[in-house]
């Protein structure tokens, strides 16, 4: 790819990045749209700076990430917009907690949808007040949107479930399926990161 090209897409992506940020579903279905690069891994030390779509070649490639890095710490979410396999992001995600890893989303970080449950799964998790970090309802093709289907719904324990065993409260999923449609953003403030059990004080 040329130098021009890349110039090029990384301005259509701060640009998409940015109405994203304004909480138009319709910008963010384009925003993941455009970013359909699969997530990947870059070892800084003990450190892994993650970005990209999360998709089910991510279960391998934790896996490799953790047999051959032992030494990791911490998982760093600099781009990771949503997930294209939410099973495989659930398998994924407790690999990472079963390892003991840490995650942190930087300063400018921005992570969305199956990207805040990857990084749920830090045992530490830790947050830069200048990041975003997008929840919203869910939908698929049997369900329109999880906040429309009652609470004593079966398909609801699936995701308390993971929540429980990353040892958020069950308040943090009720709170992310009403605070966006399932085809819209909200960008948690600090308060409410820390309000919901998503990071520490």
């Amino acid at each position: 790819m040329g130098n021009r090209l890349k110039i090029l897409l990384v301005v259509i992506i701060v640009l998409l990045g940015a109405f994203a940020f304004a909480n138009s579903s319709m910008a963010y279905d384009l925003y993941l749209d455009i970013t359909e690069g699969v997530a990947d891994f870059v070892v800084v030390g003990d450190t892994a700076q993650m970005s990209g779509v999360i998709t089910t070649r991510t279960v391998k490639d934790v896996k490799k990430l953790l047999e051959e890095y032992p030494e990791l710490k911490t998982i760093e979410l600099i781009f990771v917009p949503g997930s294209a396999d939410d099973d495989a992001n659930l398998e994924a995600s407790r690999l990472i907690r079963e390892a003991g890893i840490n995650t942190h989303v930087p300063e400018g970080g921005d992570i969305a949808s199956g990207g805040v449950d990857f990084f749920c799964a830090g045992v530490i998790r830790t947050a830069h007040e200048d990041s975003f970090i997008g929840v919203h309802s869910w939908g698929d093709g049997k369900v329109e949107d999880a906040n429309l289907l009652p609470k004593d719904h079966p398909i609801h324990k699936i995701y308390l479930d993971f929540y429980r065993e990353m040892n958020i409260p069950d308040d943090f999923y009720w709170f992310t399926i009403q605070a966006a449609p399932a085809d819209g953003i909200h960008n948690m403030t600090q308060d409410e990161r820390v309000k919901y059990g998503l990071i520490e004080e």
